[in-house]
């Protein structure tokens, strides 16, 4: 009698990743996005800003055009999008709303008459307040 061996090949592992090292991807990736998001969030900031900028320098504009036709600078800012009882020779509207709302979704502040001219334009900066330094510094249309 004669006995044959059977012989078992070992199995072959199977190609793929463990789940230990899907887990260290998936928070490399994390780290990786946080840091993305962090640097471009800085520069949407800054971009904004600008923006805030050159829309009080356009703003700005659209109240001294209002002056040149109605004789003196508006009350306050909604007469440049809506025609005041009073202002026969009003020409506008001179601005959209959407003008007077600075790109972080704040009004714009606005002051006649003015304490630095005839009137103030005021960006209040990302924060929309008063003071502040970097981004949530104040910019007037005297400045």
């Amino acid at each position: 009698m004669s006995f044959s061996r059977i012989r078992f090949k070992p199995a072959r592992r199977q190609g793929g990743f463990t789940l230990l090292e899907m887990l260290a991807v998936i928070v490399l990736l994390g780290i990786v996005a946080t840091i993305v998001v962090r640097q471009v969030g800085g520069n949407v900031d800054k971009g904004k800003y600008g923006a805030g900028k050159a829309q009080l320098a356009s703003l700005g504009m659209k109240i001294e055009s209002y002056a040149l036709d109605v004789g003196s600078p508006p009350k306050t800012l909604q007469q440049l999008t809506e025609k005041p009882g009073n202002a026969s020779n009003w020409n506008g509207p001179y601005a959209k709303p959407s003008d007077l709302k600075d790109p972080f979704g704040h009004a714009f502040g606005y002051r006649f008459p003015g304490q630095h001219g005839s009137f103030d334009l005021i960006f209040y900066g990302q924060d929309g307040q008063p003071g502040g330094e970097g981004y949530s510094a104040d910019l007037g249309n005297w400045e």
